[in-house]
Order: C-alpha cells, then sequence, then structure tokens
C-alpha cells in the first residue's frame, strides 16, 4: 500500500477554508484517507501554526482530530531520525529546510515513502514527489 506523509502546509491549509489550497488539500487527503501519516514534528508546527493564525478554538479541533487517529498515523520522530535529519539540515546549506522538514524527510528514508502531501517546495527541492 503506497503511503504519503502529510506536512504542516497542508494541514493548515485543510483547517483554514479560506487557504487558497484548502480546496484542493481536502480532496488530496479524503482520496488518500487511510494511507496518511504524519510526525510528531509536524503535528506541533501545525497545532502551533494554527492557534497563531486562526486561535486555540481551531487548534485544538485540529490537535484533537489528529491524536483520536481520524485523519492520519502519528509517527514518532527517532533518535536515528533525528540524527539523519542534522546530517541532511547541515549538508544542504544552500536550501531553506527546516529542521521539521529534515524530520521529515529522514521518517520519509526510513519508511520507504516517496511522496509527501505538502504545499512549499522543500519537499521537491529534497528530491520527493509532491501532492496535490
Amino acid at each position: 500500500m503506497i503511503r504519503f506523509l502529510v506536512d504542516t502546509g497542508a494541514w493548515y491549509a485543510l483547517a483554514d477554508r479560506r487557504d487558497p489550497d484548502h480546496e484542493d488539500v481536502a480532496l488530496c487527503l479524503h482520496e488518500r484517507a487511510g494511507r496518511l501519516l504524519t510526525t510528531n514534528f509536524v503535528f506541533d508546527e501545525s497545532v502551533t501554526l494554527i492557534r497563531y493564525r486562526l486561535g486555540s478554538g481551531a487548534a485544538r479541533a485540529f490537535g484533537e482530530r489528529l491524536l483520536s487517529g481520524g485523519a492520519a498515523r502519528m509517527v514518532a520522530v527517532t533518535r536515528r531520525d533525528e540524527t539523519r535529519a542534522w546530517e541532511i539540515f547541515t549538508r544542504y546549506r544552500d536550501k531553506s529546510f527546516s529542521y521539521t522538514d529534515c524530520t521529515s524527510f529522514a521518517v520519509m528514508q526510513r519508511l520507504g515513502i516517496e511522496t509527501a502531501v505538502a504545499i512549499d517546495d522543500d519537499f521537491r527541492s529534497f528530491g520527493l514527489a509532491c501532492l496535490p
């Protein structure tokens, strides 16, 4: 079964109905239900971003949905993933990868996931496929 890792930008677009990518992301996630993963680092980044931009109620609703397992399976970033993420972060100095993105790259490598649901171009820059 092909699995997909969902990044912060996609979660935010899903949470914000006014976001220009909302409809595309919502459809993309719906079509891949049951095959979606995200990480605890992406969860942290997403719930914080949603709280700052949309308020604590929206962040709480998003967090509860994700933590219940209803939207995606949460994968914990391991110590080995963090070591790999740091290697990526320090190697690609010409890129603007966040450390959280680097942990996602490491998890994707570990789990053999080739496609992310992501809005920004960082995953493509790292050589991964992106949806929507």
